[in-house]
């Protein structure tokens, strides 16, 4: 039964990324080296936010929300904001179009993200002999956490990777990479001032990761028909 446990939460953590890869046009042009790229760029930048953390913010004496600690933790935050910068455009990609490039990034981005923090987890935790729902809502947020990723991969795209960016629509674009960049310190608060329980923030993130996708999906088409009708006119 322990094992049976293990096996449904490491699918429901790890096997919506292969699905996606697999039902998408992703593995008909191969970019499999460009999500392993994007992945290796990950586990970089987690490590440069982990010194940083250690670093700048000091251990909490209890599990208060911590206003100063937050924004340190939210500007630190940002540090993702450059790994996306890197694998989206420093990165050697094969000859792929810019729309399977940050799917691809997006994509090997979170699945770095749920290896790092979640398979220890779920190999010490979900073979326990005492079940528990935690190492369901775990992979629950590693969906969250794939779209959520997907979106901001396609914001990048918009922001670094257009030449002709539609001015009307940057600081919408802008915004709403922000948001996704401090997402985590939400949660925070969510959590620790609003003493949220974990099935009430999950709502919230699967919530907000499918309206920060539908946002992106909406801008990245807002801007093909902006930049056709310039082509036209």
């Amino acid at each position: 039964m322990t094992v049976f446990h293990f096996f449904n939460c490491a699918m429901l953590t790890f096997g919506p990324h292969a699905v996606y890869y697999s039902a998408t046009t992703l593995s008909e042009y191969d970019t499999i080296g460009t999500s392993i790229k994007a992945a290796v760029v990950y586990l970089i930048t987690a490590l440069v936010k982990l010194i940083c953390l250690a670093t700048f913010l000091k251990v909490p004496e209890n599990d208060n929300f911590d206003p100063y600690q937050e924004l340190l933790k939210a500007l630190i935050g940002f540090i993702d904001v450059a790994g996306f910068y890197l694998a989206l455009t420093r990165l050697t990609h094969r000859n792929i179009s810019q729309n399977h490039k940050y799917q691809a990034v997006g994509l090997g981005w979170a699945f770095a993200d749920s290896v790092l923090h979640r398979l220890a987890p779920l190999w010490v935790g979900a073979r326990g002999l005492e079940f528990t729902w935690e190492y369901i809502f775990q992979g629950i947020e590693a969906n969250a956490n794939l779209v959520l990723n997907l979106a901001f991969a396609a914001l990048g795209s918009l922001m670094w990777l257009k030449k002709n960016k539609p001015r009307t629509l940057l600081p919408i674009i802008y915004a709403c990479a922000g948001i996704l960049a401090t997402m985590p310190s939400i949660i925070s608060y969510l959590r620790r001032t609003l003493g949220w329980q974990r099935p009430k923030v999950l709502a919230f993130e699967m919530i907000s990761s499918l309206v920060m996708a539908f946002l992106s999906w909406q801008l990245l088409c807002l801007s093909k028909t902006i930049n056709t009708a310039k082509l036209l006119i």
